[in-house]
């Protein structure tokens, strides 16, 4: 740290906002950690659960704007919408679907890329001495096709997983199944990516997190955010449940609900509710031995404590409907056709929100004209990938250290009104 210690209000509670907390803590600074729910719940729980450094690639990717209607009218297709919502969802969509060529796509993947690429890594540090590394497991991560040719046909976006440092093994045939031998004919090709890992239970791990940051010194306070005090431009504290919370820096990590927060500060970022689902196999007859991606389904399977956690189901339709029966009906079927012959003996079913800007980009930084408001959300599909990093980037600049990373591509003014 370069300056003087800081008191800092954190608002979020998820893997964002306790990784920021824990590395502002570290850095000598008194944290408070704000949230209107417990550390670890919502998004931050029903993640896939993978270390996936490799996704740099946005789904906003060349041919979207085609692939999309069809997929949507296609049951077999991991993309839902709420039909009632589409009104709703329009002006985001345009702005959305503006970065589906191929020159954004590249843009994107390396500003993804400044925040995931060295995500094991990343998360060992962060949870090194909190007793929550019992939940990292480092681990391969595969990508499994039919075959070579339909592994051929992504090959963009494998091209921008190798302009991003990344290199993998082609297992095609019996190479794959001496690998992992549990999944079925129909999959033949797998591309194996090492130095990845894996988290056996994404809700625990923070809350785990969380906890040692109270156990240091921390506080955590269960309150609803209304509005960040100022004076001359500068932040003066947070009022939280009805109360005044002085504090010098401010941080908004509190996922889609970010959005309205970030608002009230002059940013308004076009962010819509991603509707992730996940759904966990209890005591599956099958485990997996790495975590994997199913392409034909677009779909993760991870294994965890107990249990294989499905999820990769995008369904729009705002943060106020109820879960859809259809996307656990589809994880379902497309396990079964991955793992034939797999039984569990109890399901869980989840479903969540995933924060994502039109531009795939996370907003993460200091907000213009506001001395000491931080935004670190919008992470989309990558939020536990990129968690770590993101919260030691927040620390350092609140701490008036240079981070190593071009923060420009992510600052809030690109959303100042």
């Amino acid at each position: 740290m370069t300056g003087p210690s800081k008191t800092v209000a954190v608002i979020g509670a998820g893997i964002v906002g306790v990784s920021t907390a824990i590395w502002l803590q570290r850095d000598g600074h008194s944290v408070t950690l704000i949230d209107k729910g417990a550390p670890g719940d919502a998004a931050s729980h029903g993640n896939g659960g993978v270390l996936a450094s490799c996704s740099v690639v946005p789904v906003t990717g060349p041919g979207l704007i085609w692939k999309a209607p069809r997929m949507l009218l296609d049951p077999s297709q991991p993309l839902f919408m709420k039909w009632g919502y589409v009104p709703k969802l329009i002006p985001w969509l345009w702005k959305y679907m503006r970065h589906a060529n191929a020159n954004d796509t590249r843009r994107i993947s390396r500003a993804i890329a400044g925040v995931t690429s060295d995500s094991l890594s990343d998360h060992l540090a962060l949870a090194e001495g909190t007793g929550a590394e019992k939940w990292i497991h480092p681990s391969d991560y595969l990508y499994i096709y039919n075959d070579r040719k339909h592994f051929e046909g992504d090959a963009f976006g494998w091209g921008l997983r190798r302009e991003s440092g990344f290199t993998w093994e082609e297992l095609e045939g019996q190479a794959f199944r001496d690998y992992d031998g549990v999944f079925g004919p129909e999959l033949g090709f797998a591309a194996k990516l090492s130095d990845h890992g894996r988290i056996s239970d994404p809700g625990l791990y923070v809350k785990d997190l969380a906890r040692h940051f109270e156990a240091q010194g921390g506080k955590v306070i269960r309150a609803e955010f209304e509005d960040v005090a100022r004076e001359n431009g500068k932040v003066t504290g947070v009022r939280a449940g009805g109360t005044l919370l002085p504090c010098d820096s401010v941080v908004i990590a509190s996922g889609v609900w970010s959005k309205p927060m970030a608002e009230k500060l002059g940013v308004s970022v076009p962010l819509e509710a991603e509707r992730g689902y996940h759904l966990e196999l209890v005591e599956p007859s099958i485990m997996p031995r790495a975590p994997v991606m199913i392409a034909s389904g677009k779909f993760v399977a991870t294994p965890m404590d107990g249990r294989l956690r499905l999820a990769g189901i995008v369904e729009f339709g705002g943060i106020d409907a109820p879960p859809s029966r259809a996307p656990f009906a589809l994880l379902k079927k497309n396990i079964r056709a991955a793992i034939p012959g797999i039984t569990w003996k109890d399901e869980v079913e989840w479903m969540g929100h995933r924060p994502a800007p039109a531009d795939s980009i996370p907003v993460i930084g200091e907000v213009p004209g506001v001395a000491g408001a931080y935004l670190g959300f919008g992470h989309h599909h990558i939020g536990l990938t990129g968690g770590p990093r993101t919260g030691r980037l927040l620390a350092q600049m609140i701490s008036g250290r240079q981070p190593n990373v071009d923060m420009s591509v992510y600052a809030p003014s690109r959303y100042t009104t």
